[in-house]
């Protein structure tokens, strides 16, 4: 009897080539230095250091007593689909209906399932950039081309119509950004959205697809979504979910609103990859989007505090090129001074080996902004208590003054 050996196994190259996650890639190492007994400060992974609250946990716990347990309709059972539209008419003046909403394993799952529903081979995806980290792997699992706008630190990253325009043409297919930003924390304000909708007017079959995933962490007072503009109802897709702004990230539920003919499709889509999601997770998420909404406002003052913390903090460490984030629980310095420096004959060449030496030697995870398509600049999450961002900013500020 033959067998294969492990060395003869062609994995597919859609998987082969794809890189993995930054983020995680970070998480892993950290993890194996604590294996090792060595206290690591992770500030890498975007996830919030609360805890889900607690109205939200018993709605799961009496769903498991409710025998709440059996499959749901692919895109989720109906009262939630009902109340998340009804969040998108009164909070984001959205034009929803039920039928429009698809519920995901994690807002992840609904950009995939929008990009594989819209991008054909070769189509063009207009990402504005820094970018989250998965966008491009699941334009090219699409087979799709990414174009990248870049946005510059002294703009807090914004990316302008003029690039916009400059970029579209009949091989634009979508337009990919998030606001607030990962990893930059940027917000984009209703007026600077209308100027990016007027400039799409002469590109009416390009759709958007606007990542809306920390729109609770948000420090502006206000918040708009794109979809708004009556001229613009038809041709977004509003990607949201609970992981950042409910705190429930390992429950992995998001979700999607997008023209019926898109909402189908993802439906049609997510019915051969995973169906629906977790019932249970389903019923936390009903609790939570129709719940008292006091928690997330306390974490939003929370992360608002440590953001400030963090940039005072920063502003003591010279060479260190910052700005004031918007949003979500990121902030994105240039750290290209220290490019050429050395220590203890290891030369520091870009923002990754500058990302290994803070690892080895303060003992802080951070994440190179190579993988969000800055590679001057590095990210660091402030989702930690005020102690272990004081703590770590001491460590980083020690470890860089050694660098010559």
């Amino acid at each position: 009897m033959s067998t294969l050996s492990s060395d003869k196994i062609q994995i597919a190259e859609r998987v082969a080539c794809l890189s993995e996650s930054a983020t995680l890639e970070m998480a892993a190492k950290a993890r194996e230095l604590e294996r090792q007994g060595i206290e690591v400060i992770k500030l890498s992974l975007g996830e919030p250091d609360f805890y889900t609250p607690d109205h939200i946990k018993e709605a799961a716990k009496k769903a498991i007593d409710d025998n709440f347990s059996f499959y749901t309709p692919v895109p989720a059972y109906l009262e939630l689909r009902e109340a998340i539209a009804e969040k998108l008419r009164k909070e984001n003046s959205l034009p929803a209906k039920a039928e429009q909403v698809v519920v995901t394993t994690g807002a992840k799952q609904a950009l995939m399932n929008a990009i594989l529903c819209l991008v054909n081979p070769g189509d063009e995806v207009v990402v504005f950039s820094p970018y989250w980290v998965s966008y491009l792997a699941m334009i090219e699992l699409a087979e799709g081309k990414p174009v990248f706008l870049h946005g510059d630190i002294n703009n807090q990253f914004k990316v302008s119509p003029g690039q916009l325009r400059a970029a579209l043409n009949n091989k634009t297919k979508v337009v990919l950004y998030s606001s607030p930003s990962n990893p930059t924390g940027t917000v984009y304000s209703k007026e600077e959205l209308r100027a990016f909708a007027d400039v799409l007017q002469d590109y009416p079959n390009v759709i958007v697809i606007s990542d809306e995933i920390y729109e609770y962490i948000n420090f502006t007072g206000e918040y708009f979504s794109i979809g708004a503009f009556e001229d613009m109802h038809e041709r977004v897709v509003t990607v949201n979910g609970f992981s950042k702004g409910f705190a429930m990230t390992g429950w992995r539920v998001g979700y999607l609103h997008a023209p019926a003919p898109i909402a189908k499709a993802c439906i049609k889509l997510q019915g051969q990859f995973t169906s629906a999601t977790c019932s249970i997770a389903q019923k936390a998420a009903h609790a939570a989007i129709t719940g008292d909404r006091a928690p997330i406002h306390a974490m939003r003052q929370a992360f608002q505090r440590r953001r400030d913390l963090v940039l005072n903090l920063l502003k003591d460490i010279p060479g260190v090129g910052t700005y004031v984030p918007q949003g979500a629980f990121y902030i994105f310095p240039d750290v290209s001074s220290y490019f050429g420096k050395s220590y203890q004959g290891k030369t520091i060449a870009n923002a990754h080996d500058l990302c290994m030496y803070l690892l080895n030697e303060a003992h802080v995870a951070l994440v190179a902004g190579d993988a969000f398509g800055a590679p001057n600049c590095i990210r660091i999450s402030f989702a930690a208590s005020d102690e272990a961002l004081t703590e770590a900013l001491k460590r980083i500020k020690e470890k860089l003054a050694l660098l010559q």
